[in-house]
């Protein structure tokens, strides 16, 4: 069940080097859609977003916290990041809980809250 994400974002391409950040989102994307048509991820969303002077654009890869964790250990993905990482600037990852997961950690929010005492 997908409910994890990996949260894959980026900012400016480094002058100088867009033919080769195509490609590497050319390749990352052929890897994340073979990853999804063989069932090592559940699903696969791409985001480009209108220039903003900050974020450019952005991944979601949706699967099981199992399926991510093999994801991020993949040494193909491994490879994409790094030579994504020489392209572009503020690149980032960032797990997060979707589906059941979420009600679950909302759930441990809020019995932490309960534990806090409260300002009037």
């Amino acid at each position: 069940m997908a409910d994890r994400v990996l949260f894959i974002s980026w900012g400016a391409t480094v002058r100088g080097r867009e033919e080769r950040g195509l490609e590497v989102f050319s390749r990352s994307l052929d890897l994340y859609g073979r990853m999804q048509r063989d069932g090592r991820i559940e699903r696969v969303d791409v985001v480009l977003l209108e220039p903003n002077g900050g974020l450019n654009g952005y991944i979601e890869l949706h699967g099981s916290a199992e399926q991510l964790a093999a994801a991020r250990h993949d040494e193909e993905f491994e490879r994409t990041l790094v030579d994504a990482s020489l392209i572009v600037d503020d690149l980032r990852l960032v797990e997060g809980a979707t589906e059941q997961e979420l009600a679950r950690r909302i759930s441990l929010f809020q019995e932490a809250v309960a534990r806090v005492p409260q300002m009037a």
